[in-house]
C-alpha cells in the first residue's frame, strides 16, 4: 500500500510539475499583407520548447498588440486599420484557446498600437492619431465607446517622422497610480495620474519629460523593484535608463546605444522587456539590425552589454520570456515567422533552437496561464 501510494503521489507531482511548465501563447498579427485569422493561441512547452495550435479567432482585423485581464478570461486588442482603426473586446477560454469577439469601438485616433487593462479600463495608444483613448470595461468584458481622449500636440526634429505627435505605448506604473505614455513624434515620456474609478477623467497629466532630440521614444519597461525605467528610442536605438520615485517622477541616470560598434545601415529600436528573475534586459532592433541585445542589471540599476545575437529573422516587432524564464520567442512581421531561443537562465544568454512558428506578419506575443 505504501508502495503504491509513492508511485500514485510521483505520478501526480509529475502531472503537476508538466501542468505548470505549460502555458498558452497568445499571438497577435497583422491582416493587411498574408492570410491571417488575427489572434492565434499556441500551447507552450516551458521545459522542451515545443508548441501546438489550439485555436484562433475568426476573421479580425489587424489585433496586433494584445492585452490580457488579469483573471485570465478576457483578450483586448488593437485593431491597425487607418481611419478606420478600433479597439476590441473577446472572450477568452485559456484552456480550450477559444477567442470570441464581445465587442469593438472606434479609438477615434488612426493606428493604435499598444494598449494596457485592469478591472476597470483599457486604455489605447493611438500611433498616427497622437493620442490615448480610455475605455471603460462593462460587467461582461466588453468595452464601452471612448470615456476620454488626450491628444498630444506638437513635433519633432525628425521631418520624415516627426511630423506630429505619435502616442507609441501606454504603461501602468507598478503601484498602478500612474500611466506612462512615450511619444515618438515629441520626444517625450507622458506621466499621467491615474483615477481608476473616474468616468471621463481617468487620466490627468502630471508631467511630461524631454529624451534626446530626434531619438523617438517608443517602449519602456520596470525594473522588478520599480526604481528604474529602460526606455528603447525607434529612431537612433538609443537605451536609457531612468530613476524612478513612487511621487510618478523619472530622472535620467545614463544613456548607450544598442547598435554594434561601427554599424552601418538603418536602425529601428522595438521591444523591451526584463526576465522573470528582474537581472537580465533585452532590446529588440529592426530595420538592418534584426538582433536581440541581452544587458546585465546591476545593482544599482546600470546595465552592462552581454551580447547581440542575430534575431534570425526579418522585423523583430515583440518578443516574449515565458514566465518560468526559460525561453524567450520573438515575432518577425516580415520573415512570417516566431524564432525560439533557449536562455540560459545565469548568464542571461540566448541560444537558438532550431524551432520556429510559422505565421503570417506576428506582431505582438502574450504568454497566459491555462
Amino acid at each position: 500500500m505504501k508502495k503504491l501510494y509513492i508511485v500514485l503521489f510521483s505520478a501526480f507531482a509529475i502531472t503537476t510539475l508538466q501542468a505548470q511548465n505549460k502555458f498558452n501563447l497568445l499571438v497577435g498579427t497583422y491582416t493587411n499583407k498574408c492570410q491571417s485569422n488575427g489572434i492565434y493561441v499556441y500551447e507552450f512547452n516551458a521545459v522542451s520548447g515545443d508548441f501546438k495550435l489550439k485555436n484562433s479567432s475568426d476573421n479580425v482585423v489587424s489585433p496586433s498588440y494584445l492585452s490580457v485581464s488579469a483573471d485570465n478570461k478576457f483578450i483586448y486588442a488593437v485593431n491597425e486599420n487607418g481611419t478606420q482603426s478600433t479597439a476590441s473586446a473577446f472572450g477568452y477560454n485559456s484552456k480550450s484557446g477559444k477567442v470570441d469577439l464581445l465587442n469593438k469601438n472606434e479609438t477615434l485616433g488612426d493606428d493604435p498600437c499598444h494598449l494596457i487593462n485592469d478591472d476597470k479600463n483599457v486604455i489605447v495608444a493611438n500611433y498616427s492619431g497622437g493620442s490615448i483613448a480610455v475605455f471603460k470595461k462593462n460587467p461582461n468584458g466588453s468595452i464601452s465607446t471612448v470615456q476620454q481622449l488626450l491628444q498630444h500636440d506638437g513635433k519633432g526634429p525628425n521631418t520624415a517622422r516627426q511630423e506630429k505627435a505619435h502616442v507609441h505605448m501606454v504603461v501602468f506604473s507598478p503601484d498602478k497610480k500612474f500611466v506612462l505614455s512615450n511619444d515618438l513624434g515629441l520626444d517625450k515620456v507622458f506621466i499621467y495620474k491615474y483615477n481608476a474609478d473616474s468616468k471621463n477623467e481617468v487620466l490627468t497629466l502630471k508631467e511630461s519629460i524631454e529624451v534626446k532630440p530626434g531619438s523617438g521614444p517608443r517602449h519602456l519597461t520596470f525594473s522588478k523593484d520599480g526604481k528604474f525605467v529602460y526606455l528603447i528610442q525607434e529612431l537612433d536605438a538609443t537605451l536609457t535608463t531612468f530613476g524612478y520615485d513612487k511621487n510618478g517622477s523619472l530622472k535620467k541616470i545614463a544613456e548607450t546605444s544598442i547598435l554594434p560598434k561601427d554599424f552601418q545601415g538603418g536602425t529601428s529600436g522595438a521591444a523591451i522587456k526584463i526576465s522573470p528573475d528582474g537581472k537580465f534586459l533585452y532590446v529588440s532592433d529592426r530595420a538592418d539590425v534584426n538582433a536581440i541585445s541581452v544587458y546585465k542589471i546591476q545593482k544599482n540599476g546600470a546595465v552592462e552589454l552581454v551580447e547581440q545575437v542575430s534575431s534570425l529573422g526579418k522585423g523583430p516587432r515583440d518578443f516574449s520570456i515565458d514566465p518560468t524564464g526559460s525561453y524567450l520567442l520573438v515575432a518577425h512581421q516580415y520573415t512570417n515567422n516566431i524564432s525560439i531561443f533557449k536562455r540560459d537562465k545565469t548568464t542571461g544568454k540566448l541560444k537558438d533552437t532550431g524551432k520556429k512558428i510559422e505565421l503570417c506578419s506576428p506582431v505582438g506575443l502574450v504568454f497566459t496561464k491555462i
